[in-house]
């Protein structure tokens, strides 16, 4: 009867565990992969958000240049006054293991400053995204497991556990763990739950109001909202708007002494 009974109990637990078709990693890679368009000029406008719901509005202009598989973005701040000319230069490289080179202008100090890797976990601009939110990531620091495939929006998608593999990069990214919903017909990340570094905030993240602009998706609004329990902290909104891609730029645009000399 046990003989009978023992393959049989194998076969439904088999049955029953999930078999997904695709890891967490494979799906990131997808991720990594997907188009996001060459040399891309955009506008963005980024609305600060208090617990009390008092907004603050800020102008920006962002470029991106793609240089092999290496990217180069500058972003300049222009609205409102105090933060005109305000710039940020980001050297995004591909190579693994390799950090990328952030650099920040701030024109009341007439002063360029190199982010360094543990300022990354810090706000950019007052913001609730970090400096490393604004770079690409390497995905050889991460762990990737995925839990389970869902639908959001009516959309399939995979969600994704990522973990880093050190304390070192824990530390730099600023978060413990995150977990990602991705969608599954074209690998964009739409949204994300980070567990802050040294902290009992948890951050979340919404990619909406996808589009295709010549032939590559975008996600028109981002938002980044900081809760601790379920206290809304803080919220940035950051939404774009006249995308424009394949645009001419010559190398020496992103440069520090771009950066100082600003739009």
């Amino acid at each position: 009867m046990t003989a009978r009974i023992w393959p049989a109990l194998l076969l439904t637990l088999f049955l029953a565990a999930p078999a997904w078709a695709i890891s967490g990693r494979e799906v990131m890679q997808l991720v990594e992969d997907r188009d996001t368009g060459e040399n891309v000029v955009s506008r963005m406008t980024m609305e600060l958000i208090n617990k009390r719901g008092k907004k603050r509005t800020r102008k920006l202009h962002s470029f991106r240049k793609d240089r092999g598989e290496d990217a180069l973005s500058l972003i300049f701040f222009e609205q409102p006054a105090d933060v005109r000319d305000t710039g940020f230069l980001t050297y995004d490289y591909d190579e693994e293991g390799k950090d990328d080179d952030q650099w920040m202008y701030l024109p009341a100090l007439k002063k360029t400053k190199r982010i360094s890797g543990r300022d990354k976990a810090g706000s950019f601009m007052g913001s609730d995204f970090n400096y490393s939110d604004i770079s690409g990531r390497d995905l050889g620091d991460f762990t990737f497991k995925l839990i389970k495939e869902g639908k959001v929006g009516g959309a399939p998608v995979w969600i994704v556990l990522s973990t880093p593999k050190s304390k070192d990069v824990m530390e730099e990214t600023g978060y413990k763990k995150s977990v990602l919903w991705v969608r599954q017909d074209n690998h964009v990340v739409i949204r994300g739950k980070s567990w802050v570094h040294k902290s009992k905030e948890v951050k979340f993240f919404e990619f909406k109001d996808l589009k295709k602009i010549g032939g590559v998706w975008f996600t028109l609004t981002t938002t980044a909202t900081r809760k601790l329990g379920k206290q809304v902290l803080h919220k940035t909104v950051l939404t774009y708007s006249d995308i424009r891609l394949d645009q001419e730029f010559d190398d020496t645009f992103f440069t520090q002494r771009r950066l100082e000399k600003g739009l």
